[in-house]
């Protein structure tokens, strides 16, 4: 197959597609990467992945970098993998694209060129971070929880501590509890840490919830 027919097969394709030559330039941008990635034909071609995308890993480590050419993206390889990638557009926003990798050998000259196909995987994306976000609230929830069941405290809560944590408990903020106690703030502070030290709590918020599930307040 010769590069012509090539670029024609690929015009009809859904998917965004481009063609590297073997310097690691581009040679043809399709129609559907003109409208994905919002660079027209003549914005890139003769430029390098690098200059155009600024391509990066699901990790943030840079995919492709300058002078890059398809002996660094291929060596000897005839099949390289699916990868995940996220990249500029033309309008400055950063996108998530599912890119498959062709090598193409032309029969004429010898040269081997790079085919991409990409498509838009942002909303999938976008719901794996929300997941992983869930993941770690739950995590969170479940290191209070393991918080709140544990033993008896070193030593019993004052009256005084128990008021602090009742306010706290409902609703009040610091202003509110030294103005209601007459206290200075960081009379309220030394309270909180002893509090702290004798539920073994290492915030305020564990610390109600702990002296709620002890029934202490």
């Amino acid at each position: 197959m010769l590069e012509s027919e090539l670029f024609s097969l690929l015009e009809h394709t859904s998917d965004a597609a481009f063609v590297l030559s073997s310097e690691g330039t581009i040679q043809y941008w399709n129609k559907a990467a003109e409208r994905l990635l919002g660079y027209s034909s003549k914005e890139v071609l003769h430029k390098t992945c690098y200059e155009v995308l600024e391509g990066t890993g699901p990790l943030g480590t840079q995919v492709c970098h300058e002078g890059c050419t398809v002996m660094d993206c291929a060596g000897k390889q005839n099949e390289i993998p699916n990868f995940d990638m996220n990249v500029r557009t033309g309008s400055g926003q950063r996108i998530w694209i599912n890119m498959s990798t062709l090598v193409f050998n032309n029969q004429r000259t010898g040269q081997r060129s790079l085919v991409h196909l990409a498509h838009d995987i942002t909303e999938q994306k976008t719901s794996e971070q929300l997941v992983r976000k869930v993941v770690d609230l739950s995590q969170q929830l479940n290191n209070i929880g393991a918080t709140v069941g544990r033993p008896t405290p070193i030593s019993p809560l004052s009256d005084q501590e128990k008021h602090i944590l009742r306010l706290f408990a409902e609703g009040k903020d610091s202003p509110d509890i030294v103005e209601t106690l007459g206290i200075s703030l960081q009379t309220l502070r030394n309270h909180l840490h002893h509090i702290n030290q004798k539920l073994r709590t290492h915030n305020r918020l564990e610390a109600v919830m702990n002296a709620i599930q002890r029934k202490l307040i």
